[in-house]
């Protein structure tokens, strides 16, 4: 029988988990729960102590997405009834910075729905990072605009975004389940790009897309391989009118076990519990700052959060203090 402890040694000895042993983390008793938690939290607190990032998203393009995402609700393919509109003004970004830095969120996440961006909208959020680097300097930036071209990527770099998101969302296997508009490869290629410009790679999953255990154990150790700095754990939040409508596969136990796989097979990266944390984990989320050390403050893209003091005693009460530190010194490190 493997013990959990036995694991938090060997990856802080800087050995990586079988699939063997990567099955048993997912597959952890309910009862031996706590074991496990705890094992995953000895790996985060040599890398990260006590602390917390928080990270806060402004959708700045909602909708209107030629893509076929089966989870979104964004996409060509969907009928939720939510906001569309074009990109925001330069002015309405800038806004958003203001509110991310009142709340002390480390990193301020600039996303837009689509493909990719056209000439226009990439500029649109050029000029905006320029200002919000010049008014804000603590502020990490990252931009989510999907698949990017170098020389998109450069002027991203260009203009101070420390930081860029693309998902792969699941395993190079299940991916064609989800959608067929794009491949593994294209965002894998991106992650790619984002790393050769300088910019930090931001890329995390999906999980509850009725993937196997296998499939996240993969989508573990593909973000390990890619070597991605920051790793947003999503947990499906379905909504009606997208294909995914009706799924609920998961449940809180399971959610906290996947948060210490990902501790474990990415150990000294940044974790972080993002969207549909607070409908997956309910009222076990404390217990995931115990693998994570990474929350999204504030609503998602379509979905709402729960309010930010809420957030905020939730970490008082664990006894875990918001890290402040900027986080270009850790990207500077890193590249």
């Amino acid at each position: 029988m493997i013990k959990f402890d036995h694991l938090a040694e060997k990856v802080l000895a800087g050995k990586e988990l079988t699939d063997e042993e990567a099955l048993s983390v997912l597959q952890c008793p309910d009862e031996e729960l706590l074991t496990l938690l705890h094992a995953a939290f000895q790996v985060r607190k040599h890398h990260y102590g006590k602390k917390v990032k928080l990270n806060m998203i402004i959708n700045t393009k909602s909708g209107l997405c030629s893509e076929n995402c089966g989870y979104c609700a964004q996409s060509i393919v969907s009928k939720a009834p939510i906001e569309k509109y074009s990109m925001m003004k330069k002015d309405e970004i800038i806004a958003g910075a203001k509110r991310a830095a009142q709340l002390n969120a480390g990193t301020y996440c600039i996303v837009a729905s689509g493909r990719g961006p056209a000439h226009r909208e990439l500029e649109i959020v050029a000029s905006a990072v320029k200002e919000i680097k010049e008014e804000y300097k603590h502020l990490t930036i990252c931009a989510c605009l999907g698949i990017l071209k170098p020389e998109q990527a450069a002027r991203l770099k260009e203009v101070g975004v420390d930081r860029y998101n693309h998902n792969i969302n699941t395993s190079s296997n299940h991916h064609s389940n989800i959608t067929t508009s794009h491949t593994y490869e294209d965002r894998v290629n991106t992650v790619g790009i984002v790393k050769k410009s300088g910019i930090s790679p931001c890329s995390g999953v999906i999980i509850g897309m009725k993937e196997s255990l296998e499939d996240v154990i993969d989508m573990a150790r593909s973000l390990r391989i890619l070597d991605a700095d920051s790793i947003p754990i999503n947990f499906l939040h379905a909504i009606d009118g997208t294909p995914l409508e009706g799924t609920n596969e998961l449940n809180p136990r399971y959610c906290l076990k996947v948060l210490c796989l990902f501790r474990f097979m990415n150990p000294t990266k940044e974790i972080r519990i993002s969207g549909g944390r607070e409908v997956n984990l309910k009222s076990l989320q404390p217990l995931g700052l115990f693998p994570a050390n990474s929350i999204f403050i504030g609503d998602y893209l379509t979905t709402e959060g729960q309010a930010g003091l809420v957030d905020k005693q939730m970490l008082e009460d664990m006894g875990f203090e918001v890290d402040l530190e900027p986080l270009n010194r850790e990207i500077a490190k890193a590249l």
